[in-house]
C-alpha cells in the first residue's frame, strides 16, 4: 500500500492512548494514528466543525478506533452519528472498549459497528489484536 490513510483513535485515558500507539509501533502498522480525547472533539474532527472548522470535510479516517466510555458525548452516541451521516457511515469503526457488557456488544453492532474488541491489558495481547486489524482492515483500504 502506497498510500496509507490514518486512523483515528478515540479514546479519552491517556495511558491507553500510549498503550495503543506502543502495539501500533510493534505492530508495524504503517497508518498514521489521530488521536481525540473526547466524543465531542471527534465529532467536530469528523464533520469539520468548530475546532476543526478548517479541516477538510473530505479527509476522512480509513479506520475508526472508538471506545465507549467518553466525556461529553458517549461512544454510543458518536457511534450513531457516524453511521447515521452518508459522508462517514462508510468508514469503519471498531468498538474497542473494555467493556465486556452484552447490552453494549449488543448496541454497538446496533447502531453498524464493524466489530467489538474488548481492550487487553498486556502489550504483547494489543499487538496481536493490532496485527489482526492491520490484516483486516488496514492492508488493502
Amino acid at each position: 500500500m502506497t498510500d496509507c490513510g490514518y486512523v483515528l483513535l478515540v479514546e479519552d485515558n491517556p495511558d491507553e492512548v500510549f498503550l495503543t500507539q506502543r502495539a501500533f509501533k510493534k505492530g508495524e502498522v504503517a497508518n498514521p494514528l489521530k488521536v481525540v480525547t473526547d466524543g465531542r472533539q471527534a465529532l467536530d474532527f469528523l464533520f469539520s466543525q468548530s475546532s476543526y472548522s478548517n479541516k477538510d470535510i473530505n479527509d476522512k479516517p480509513t479506520l475508526i478506533l472508538l471506545d465507549l466510555k467518553l466525556p461529553l458525548v458517549n461512544g454510543l452516541d458518536v457511534l450513531k452519528e457516524i453511521k447515521g451521516n452518508p459522508n462517514t457511515s462508510i468508514i469503519p469503526v471498531i468498538v474497542l472498549t473494555s467493556s465486556t457488557e452484552e447490552r453494549d456488544r449488543a448496541e454497538s453492532s446496533r447502531l453498524g459497528a464493524d466489530d467489538y474488541i474488548c481492550k487487553p491489558t498486556r502489550l504483547i495481547e494489543f499487538v496481536e489484536i493490532v496485527k489482526s486489524i492491520k490484516l483486516k482492515w488496514l492492508i488493502y483500504r
